[in-house]
């Protein structure tokens, strides 16, 4: 079983289709939290941590043979919360950021300025001895339509955000929640989302889990 850990309940319909799709007998458990990604921006991810620690634990306790956080912003945390559970914990933005680590030019497109930099900074570890540009763009105003319900206006958004975007060889949607925006693109430029590849590089860990910590995870958990 594959638990996810979601900071919005708009996630759970997008991963259900996507295991329909990609792996359809792989069972999922979904823990929905959207108190974190607000005590995030109010405190920073770090502070979320025992939090954090305590949903993965309950996901050991629930049968889960890996997680999977879905949100950029405390992504890093969760991972960090890893050792000593005895699965694996995934970030679904890390294959995202490890395809994007293969272009020089590098341009990450967020609706949340807390999410800016826990997204460029997998991308560096990602790129790390690579040489490569990196920039960030906050989307002014999109996820207070995001927050309002208006799914079209976030999504086009988005969309006109990456269509304007210059002198790039790749472009990251930084969160889940703008995956949808890359077909409402124009650019010519590779638009990459972390849905697909984050539950697929997921259910390949929950159908062989090799108790290990995931790349790039710290063997640390901790409030401080």
């Amino acid at each position: 079983m594959l638990a996810l850990l979601h900071t919005s309940p708009v996630h759970v319909p997008v991963f259900d289709a996507l295991r329909d799709a990609q792996r359809p007998s792989l069972v999922l458990r979904h823990f929905v939290h959207e108190d974190l990604l607000a005590r995030a921006r109010a405190e920073g991810p770090q502070a979320l941590a025992p939090a954090v620690a305590a949903v993965l634990a309950e996901a050991v306790d629930d049968g889960a043979s890996a997680v999977l956080c879905t949100c950029s912003t405390i992504g890093a945390v969760a991972e960090a919360c890893a050792a000593g559970l005895g699965i694996p914990v995934l970030r679904v933005d890390r294959p995202m950021a490890a395809a994007a680590a293969g272009h020089r030019r590098i341009v990450v497109v967020a609706a949340l300025n807390s999410t800016l930099e826990p997204t460029a900074d997998l991308i560096r570890e990602e790129a790390a001895g690579r040489d490569h540009e990196l920039r960030t763009i906050v989307v002014e105003g999109a996820w207070e339509r995001f927050e309002a319900g208006d799914r079209d206006g976030f999504l086009d958004a988005i969309a006109a955000a990456a269509n304007a975007v210059r002198a790039a060889d790749v472009i990251v949607l930084a969160q889940v929640s703008m995956a949808d925006a890359a077909d409402r693109t124009t650019t010519t430029v590779p638009v990459l989302s972390s849905p697909g590849p984050g539950l697929r590089a997921a259910a390949d860990a929950a159908r062989s889990p090799d108790r290990n910590q995931p790349p790039g995870a710290v063997d640390e958990c901790s409030g401080e």
